[in-house]
């Protein structure tokens, strides 16, 4: 019989009743009460929680806990799975295939359960890598497998985006064939769209970022299949630039590849929450290798090189990203203004709207007043729209005309979080009014479209 110490974070008593049934770790075993009926496999337990809950790995691959109390009754009822820990030998990395290096900055998606331990394994060596996803080792081999940092995606800000940007230069200067970044899906268009401008001067091989919106615990657990396809981009596409490589249909059938400042995460929970907006993707990957990249893109795909990418990471901090709605209040832009900001961008609605001409008795609800003391003490203020799709246009209503005449500059089909963070990019260089207007109007990375394409609504 396996040692009791696997189920040695359990309270005595269940420890008891295991070692009396004969049950061992990965055991299938009944628990039932006149209140409950579970199946499963029994696991250890990590040392923190309930210790008088069972923990059963059932057939759709979730976990459950099953509290012991009185009246429950447990038995064992077959063999069960095997729950071995991570192995001590590796396969060898094959010298013929594309060498990359991988950036993790969280939560890592390369991990499988070592049950003997009840905890998650996180895979940064490559020999762990091609053990937890052996299929890598027949795509890439790794130059460098390093963890930055372990924080939410939620939780990054420059320091982070600046050893991101610095660290993915360093590894293709230095001969990696590309680079993919693991990270948290909250925030990763936030990351992507920044990487795309701190990236855009020279980049010639791809840097692609990926993630999993399940866990490796879970029968849904969708990293393995985007970790594969994100290796595929970075190792072998003729592809040069900053994407999001995640899930493009709820089955494990392929991956989008989605530009930087193009891609927001559209749903908690799907596992193809990664949508392309303003444009089409920018094409399709397979676990198998086939990359189709889309014909007649609007905005034309840079293709691999040779050239040295050099990191660009000014970044001017006091930025922010506000929303205008019915009845809010447009103190906020005082705040702002109050607190030394240099820049603000607006989510408004429709065409770029904000409240600016409410009934005569409600003046005080006009943002118009507000936007113009900022803008008279020299902050930007840019206007993107919180209908995602679509452009922003000041000259079809009265009021658009109001807040462009007043200096509002509207950004044209450029998402509000690429917006906010373009704007923090570009006053890290300069904070001249004129020039600030022109560089957040010029296209650096594809964040920009000229004339929006009706294939890319809802795709």
């Amino acid at each position: 019989m396996k040692e009791q110490s696997y189920f040695a974070h359990y309270s005595q008593e269940v420890r008891n009743i295991l070692k009396e049934k004969e049950i061992e770790p990965g055991d299938r075993i009944r628990i039932k009460s006149e209140d409950i009926d579970y199946e499963g496999y029994i696991l250890p337990r990590i040392d923190i929680g309930d210790p008088w809950a069972i923990v059963l790995k059932q057939d759709d691959g979730y976990n459950v806990s099953v509290a012991y109390q009185s009246g429950v009754k447990i038995e064992r009822i077959g063999e069960g799975i095997s729950l071995e820990s991570f192995p001590k030998t590796y396969p060898e990395q094959r010298p013929d295939l594309p060498e990359i290096s991988l950036l993790a900055t969280g939560g890592t998606i390369a991990s499988r359960i070592d049950y003997l331990t009840g905890g998650v394994v996180m895979a940064f060596t490559p020999s762990e890598l091609f053990v937890a996803i052996p299929e890598l080792s027949e795509i890439v081999r790794f130059k460098e497998c390093n963890l930055l940092f372990n924080l939410a995606s939620e939780d990054l800000w420059i320091n982070e985006w600046r050893r991101m940007a610095e660290d993915a230069a360093k590894e293709l200067n230095s001969g990696a064939s590309g680079v993919v970044i693991t990270h948290g899906t909250d925030c990763m268009g936030y990351s992507a769209a920044i990487l795309s401008f701190m990236l855009h001067q020279g980049l010639s091989k791809p840097v692609v970022l990926t993630g999993a919106q399940r866990s490796s615990d879970r029968g849904s657990f969708d990293g393995a299949i985007n970790l594969l396809c994100a290796s595929w981009l970075a190792g072998h596409a003729d592809l040069a630039g900053v994407v999001v490589c995640m899930h493009g249909e709820p089955d494990d059938t392929y991956c989008l590849i989605n530009r930087g400042t193009k891609v927001r995460k559209m749903h908690t929970s799907r596992r193809d929450t990664f949508r392309p907006i303003n444009e089409v993707p920018i094409g399709k990957v397979w676990p198998n290798g086939k990359i189709k990249l889309t014909e007649k893109p609007q905005v034309p795909s840079k293709r691999r090189g040779e050239t040295d990418v050099v990191p660009d990471t000014a970044f001017e901090e006091k930025i922010a990203l506000i929303k205008a709605y019915p009845g809010s209040n447009p103190e906020i832009i005082d705040f702002l203004t109050d607190k030394g900001y240099k820049g603000i961008i607006i989510e408004g609605t429709g065409l770029g709207h904000t409240p600016t001409s409410p009934p005569l008795s409600e003046e005080h609800r006009s943002w118009l007043p507000h936007v113009k003391r900022a803008l008279e003490m020299e902050i930007f203020i840019g206007m993107t729209s919180q209908c995602i799709y679509g452009r922003v246009n000041p000259y079809v209503y009265r009021n658009l005309r109001l807040m462009s005449n007043a200096g509002v500059v509207y950004l044209e089909d450029m998402l509000p979080e690429t917006a906010y963070l373009k704007l923090g990019w570009v006053l890290g260089h300069t904070q001249e009014k004129e020039e600030v207007e022109r560089l957040m109007l010029k296209n650096f990375a594809g964040e920009i479209t000229e004339k929006t394409d009706e294939r890319a609504f809802l795709f």
